[in-house]
């Protein structure tokens, strides 16, 4: 079986920029829907390589991730509460890894590869399914304000100003 590398993986899966980094295209989204108009799930490829992260954003619904191929990659989730967690996403499971998580709905999370050189293929599904309305980027400042106990993640993790 061939290794296939980041830029395979976006060409063969047609994985365009993602706005909190990385890339993804959608891949299924329900036919059943909520409230008529909102599909009940959808779901993504997601791919980051070493070199980017997923910036700090937040949705209104839950999110579940599952590991594909590459390197582990680490959910970094700011809970309502405030508290920080960490969850790596990979298939050795002796060493704290998951093959799949959950970040909460209304947590502000996002994601970076664990190896230099790596990238990691995952897919993400939410549910109710992924709607922009839903979608919030954050920056370093708002985060800072909120949660300064966070400071160094938040500063690798935050655009300092929010892409256009």
């Amino acid at each position: 079986m061939k290794k296939h590398t980041a830029n395979d993986w976006i060409r063969e899966l047609k994985l365009e920029p993602h706005s909190e980094g990385g890339f993804f295209s959608s891949t299924f989204s329900s036919a059943e829907t909520i409230n008529g108009d909102r599909s009940l799930y959808t779901s993504i490829y997601f791919l980051l390589r070493s070199e980017d992260v997923s910036h700090f954003h937040q949705l209104k619904s839950d999110e579940l991730w599952y590991f594909h191929e590459g390197s582990p990659l680490t959910i970094h989730m700011i809970h309502e509460n405030g508290v920080y967690e960490e969850v790596h996403l990979g298939l050795n499971i002796e060493k704290g890894e998951v093959p799949q998580a959950m970040v909460p709905k209304n947590t502000i999370f996002g994601s970076s590869v664990l190896q230099k050189d790596a990238y990691s293929l995952v897919g993400c599904m939410v549910s109710p399914g992924f709607d922009y309305a839903d979608f919030k980027l954050f920056t370093q400042d708002e985060l800072l304000s909120k949660y300064p106990q966070h400071k160094d993640i938040i500063l690798k993790l935050a655009y300092e100003v929010l892409p256009n």
